[in-house]
């Protein structure tokens, strides 16, 4: 009988050939040949249930088949990968220590089984067929960068290792924001130059502008709560310890009620305004009159009318926004 095989180990390889290929079966002593598709594949008959094969160059999907003086087997598919291209990484220099996240954008990446800085294995994560995700293994000097794939190693990429020292943030302005964010904050500290990404807590802020070696601005993302601003440089990242990285998510003030709602043309009126998210208040306004105001908690503001007519909308401004509207009837 011919002999017959049920699989192939790897089922897939590199273009460029060269890889080892397990052939399981039966009927494999006395194989004459080895072939992919209609290349000649070099081999070693290990035992009569397994052939270690060294897949030929190739491309696409091949039919391999083994022939032996009883005829030859059914075919199995083998498959030829292109090898991974790498285009850029993101950034391209950190910290000799390691642990900064670089991205890596290229073509090829799905089924990724390794990253290496220069010798070093990097942890990783595959992301997309086009992009990577790896943390920077400790290193120093200038290194190469690849990325193996079933279908071989990519070319390499430069990273280089300095020994700039990691950013110091010392301040902010504002420290707090709406929770839909979308304002900018302005970053105090040093070591900023090179600046490749500002956080908010563990989300990104967008439209980072260096303003120089102390000075950055970023637009906040979304947010809640109170979280720690943290500045990544090619140095690493900025010490939550140290300076006041703080910034404060303040949620949009809404009004309830006015006590009274009614007051003299002359002013002067102590109204107890009654609501939620007053704490952060910084503006009370009746109509388009500013008024003299106490924050006494989350959920009330005292405010002294100024003097006005008719009826005028009360308003309370935080850092989370500008609240709904109240009427206030002059007398």
């Amino acid at each position: 009988m011919p002999p017959a095989i049920s699989t192939l180990n790897p089922a897939q390889g590199p273009a460029v050939g060269g890889n080892q290929v397990i052939i399981s079966g039966t009927g494999l002593i006395g194989a004459t040949a080895v072939h992919f598709g209609a290349s000649s594949a070099a081999y070693t008959v290990v035992s009569g249930s397994s052939i270690r094969a060294i897949a030929p160059p190739g491309a696409g999907q091949v039919t391999v088949r083994v022939t032996s003086p009883s005829g030859t087997s059914n075919g199995l598919t083998y498959t030829y990968t292109t090898a991974p291209v790498l285009n850029s990484l993101v950034p391209g220099q950190g910290p000799t220590s390691g642990g900064n996240q670089v991205v890596l954008m290229g073509t090829g990446f799905t089924g990724a089984s390794a990253v290496h800085f220069g010798a070093a294995p990097a942890v990783f994560t595959v992301n997309s067929g086009t992009q990577i995700t790896a943390t920077a293994p400790p290193g120093s000097g200038s290194v190469s960068v690849t990325v193996t794939t079933p279908g071989g190693t990519s070319n390499g990429v430069t990273y280089t290792y300095t020994t700039v020292a990691a950013p110091t943030l010392t301040d902010l302005d504002p420290h707090f924001g709406p929770t839909g964010g979308g304002n900018t904050v302005t970053i105090f500290g040093t070591g900023l130059t090179g600046t490749t990404a500002v956080h908010f807590g563990a989300q990104a802020a967008t439209g980072i502008v260096v303003g120089g070696d102390s000075q950055v601005t970023a637009t906040a993302p979304p947010g809640t709560d109170t979280v720690v601003v943290t500045v990544t440089t090619p140095g690493g990242t900025s010490d939550t310890s140290t300076g006041n990285p703080y910034y404060t998510y303040v949620p949009q003030p809404a009004l309830a009620s006015l006590i009274p709602d009614t007051g003299p043309a002359t002013g002067g009126t102590n109204v107890t305004i009654n609501g939620t998210a007053l704490t952060y208040t910084d503006e009370v306004f009746f109509g388009a009159a500013p008024a003299s105001f106490a924050a006494i908690s989350d959920t009330i503001v005292v405010a002294t009318s100024p003097p006005g007519a008719g009826s005028v909308p009360v308003t309370v401004h935080s850092p989370g926004g500008t609240s709904n509207s109240l009427a206030f009837t002059y007398e």
